[in-house]
């Protein structure tokens, strides 16, 4: 019925026609700044006593926008209007529910540039960054869409004389939709978007420091017509409505992409039995990562050096793909160090509204500050090669330079813990043997990569390079719907592989049907 999945293409900002789309798009989204977002709950908007502001990472005096914190007291509101919604919600046929996904592709393709702006507004993304993670969430869509009608075909079954057999996927209920700020529009999309065309009904509670970008994509579903309840927004502390909608008996889910800490506290909470609670909530958690690109001594080092940095810095460090430990060869070592460095110094850092910056700001002070301890702390753990200056608090906006530490010790804390930030530990290693080992020493097992043309040790990777995304011979970050499924292993999550074909699966349950004739 729909036509063949294709990845949403890119454009190329060099040239006219796209770059001056992006300059009116940032003009006419800057006059919009400041406009106050509610709550959403049944249709209904509500608002709170507490209002937040949302700043722009990369110019803290401009406001984004504001919103309403949610208190814990509208979970339950929240949750009764899921619930009712969802009556009649997961009758609906997969195919109609489908087309709702495919018309918010359509809008959003015909107002990217906007959503991009937002994105460059509220995250500090540079136009490239904010144009993939706005096609990201058209293919999200488009995608699921399509994956929707086929989950929603009849599962096969062997054939029994005097009996009709079947095997349906039926939706869960209730679910509880939490994402990150670091990919606002693209995973907050497919987050709601899988559930939703699935036959759930969702509640969206977004990062705090993007409460703006979710509003957005209320808006886009509401523009489908989508019916009132089936997508509801509750922006606010997670320590108090996170906190009340991951403890509600009436979610049957929680969907969640963020740091360790935060995923294993919601794993620990949804497991615990609350009273009234029928059935066992289910974990879709996607976490963080401390990835690594290993590079052997046979290869091109300039192709290496580019993919390490577009790994390691793209987006400030800011993705939980992103290279934080590049593990080098003894051979090659001091060699492509060079290159790394050499190319990373050539990174321009500033606002991201203006197109000569590769890099933005990091998210937030909290953020900032905790980047520079770690800059610190590899100070004494390492060779600090490439930026790590003390420097002053930025004022206008949290802009920390590309940090190279070298010789550290695999042991170390910057080599064993998330940083999230532009920082690159960069580690020896004796042979292939020694930098399998050291890729594998963390509790972590999201992406990983290896630069080689030594055939035998890509299959040695193959098997032994214990993470959910690996790469070979090109970067470790950009992962596409459908081309590149992505999740984790280890503490990285429950391995959910989204954009993939079986992440849907995650929001439906079977159900066995016979009758005897």
């Amino acid at each position: 019925m729909f036509t063949p999945f294709q990845n949403e293409p890119y454009v190329n900002f060099a040239e006219d026609g796209p770059r001056q789309k992006m300059l009116d798009a940032l003009a006419r989204v800057q006059k919009e700044l400041g406009r106050t977002y509610p709550i959403v709950i049944g249709g209904q908007r509500i608002v709170t006593e507490q209002m937040r502001a949302s700043h722009n990472p990369a110019c803290w005096r401009q406001i984004v926008g504001y919103t309403y914190d949610a208190p814990a007291e509208l979970a339950d509101e929240a949750v009764q209007a899921a619930t009712e919604a969802f009556r009649t919600w997961s009758r609906v046929p997969p195919e109609v529910r489908a087309r709702y996904l495919v018309k918010a592709a359509a809008i959003l393709r015909r107002r990217i540039y906007e959503f991009c702006a937002y994105l460059v507004y509220e995250a500090s993304k540079n136009w490239n960054e904010a144009y993939a993670d706005a096609a990201e969430a058209i293919d999200f869509l488009e995608f699921y869409a399509r994956e929707a009608v086929r989950w929603g075909q009849p599962h096969p079954t062997t054939p029994y004389p005097g009996e009709e057999n079947e095997v349906r996927y039926i939706p869960l209920g209730v679910g509880v939709s939490i994402s990150p700020w670091n990919f606002p529009l693209a995973i907050a999309t497919g987050m709601a978007a899988a559930a939703i065309v699935t036959g759930n009904t969702v509640i969206m509670k977004p990062a705090e420091q993007t409460p703006v970008l979710a509003a957005k994509i209320y808006e886009l579903f509401e523009a489908t017509s989508l019916p009132p309840g089936v997508l509801n927004y509750l922006p606010g502390a997670g320590e108090v409505i996170g906190e009340a909608l991951t403890g509600h008996p009436g979610v049957r889910f929680v969907s969640f992409t963020g740091s360790r800490d935060v995923g294993l506290h919601i794993y620990q909470r949804i497991a615990t039995h609350q009273p009234g609670q029928k059935w066992l909530k289910r974990a879709i958690l996607e976490m963080g990562g401390k990835d690594a690109i290993i590079v052997d001594e046979d290869v091109n080092l300039d192709g290496a050096a580019e993919g390490v940095v577009a790994s390691a810095f793209g987006f400030q460090g800011q993705k939980c793909s992103a290279c934080s430990r590049l593990i080098a060869h003894t051979k090659i070592y001091d060699a492509l160090l060079e290159k790394v460095v050499e190319r990373a110094s050539r990174l321009t850092v500033g606002d991201p509204a203006n197109p000569a910056n590769y890099m933005g700001a990091v998210i937030d002070e909290e953020a900032y500050n905790r980047i520079l301890q770690y800059i610190a702390i590899g100070r004494a753990e390492g060779r600090v090669v490439l930026g790590g200056e003390e420097t002053e608090h930025p004022g206008e906006g949290y802009f920390i330079h590309p940090t190279i530490i070298a010789d550290v010790d695999p042991d170390a804390r910057i080599a064993q813990e998330e940083i999230f930030g532009p920082v690159l530990a960069v580690i020896r290693a004796n042979d292939f043997d020694h930098a399998l080992a050291i890729a594998n020493n963390t509790c972590y097992g999201l992406t990983g990569g290896v630069y080689s043309y030594n055939r035998m040790h890509l299959e040695r990777a193959r098997h032994e390079f214990h993470v959910g995304n690996l790469y070979f011979n090109r970067k470790i970050t950009g992962a596409l719907v459908d081309v590149q499924p992505f999740g984790g292993f280890n503490l990285s999550g429950t391995d959910s592989k989204a954009g993939g074909r079986d992440y849907l699966g995650l929001f439906l349950q079977a159900k066995s049907i016979s009758e005897r004739w």
